[in-house]
């Protein structure tokens, strides 16, 4: 008696060849990889760049305050398209008052509809620097799910590709079992029908 696994006979068939067998087992294999293996990647990787962004946005909050200041000098408008992104945010001379300082002032990025005498919130870091608010949650969670979703892809991708490069292989490897069987039996189907 025979045993059947997966609804495949086990026994000896002449008509299955090893490379049949390899590629059966190969497509087993990647239909795992692809359904279990890569949505595992991607939530590995998810979870690793939620908890490097997260980290980024603790840090950047505890470095960064945000002011509440005055416009003073209207915006300049966007510069030539030759300038970099960075140059292109509009910004405008503010005063603020600082608690125990005094009143300052600085140049910072503001909303570019900003007119004088507009109130508008700029972020410094430590240094007195201007720079951009930090990074809120939604934006952590976009950027891991994001790292997550492109990982997931790429080790499906991976895979994919590596059972293509399989199945080819086996191709060629039954075609010359073919070629070499029929070199076989071509002689003696020739004889009957002659």
């Amino acid at each position: 008696m025979r045993t059947r696994w997966l609804g495949r006979s086990r026994g000896r068939n002449p008509l299955r060849r090893r490379s049949d067998v390899v590629e059966a087992w190969t497509a087993l294999a990647v239909a795992v990889l692809v359904c279990v293996g890569a949505p595992l990647m991607g939530a590995v990787t998810a979870r690793w760049a939620h908890g490097e962004a997260r980290t980024t946005a603790e840090e950047q909050r505890a470095d960064r305050h945000r002011v509440r200041a005055e416009v003073v000098e209207r915006p300049a408008g966007p510069g030539p398209s030759s300038r970099t992104d960075e140059q292109r945010v509009p910004r405008a001379t503010v005063r603020w008052t600082e608690p125990g300082e005094g009143r300052r002032t600085a140049v910072a990025r503001v909303p570019a509809n900003a007119r004088p005498g507009d109130t508008v919130h700029v972020w410094f870091d430590s240094r007195g620097r201007n720079v951009p608010p930090p990074v809120d949650n939604a934006s952590v969670w976009q950027h891991s799910i994001g790292m997550g979703t492109f990982a997931a892809g790429v080790s499906a991708a991976g895979v994919l590709l590596v059972h293509r490069v399989v199945r080819e292989a086996a191709m060629r490897r039954r075609l010359a079992e073919w070629e070499r069987a029929w070199a076989r039996t071509e002689p003696q189907w020739a004889r009957r029908g002659a």
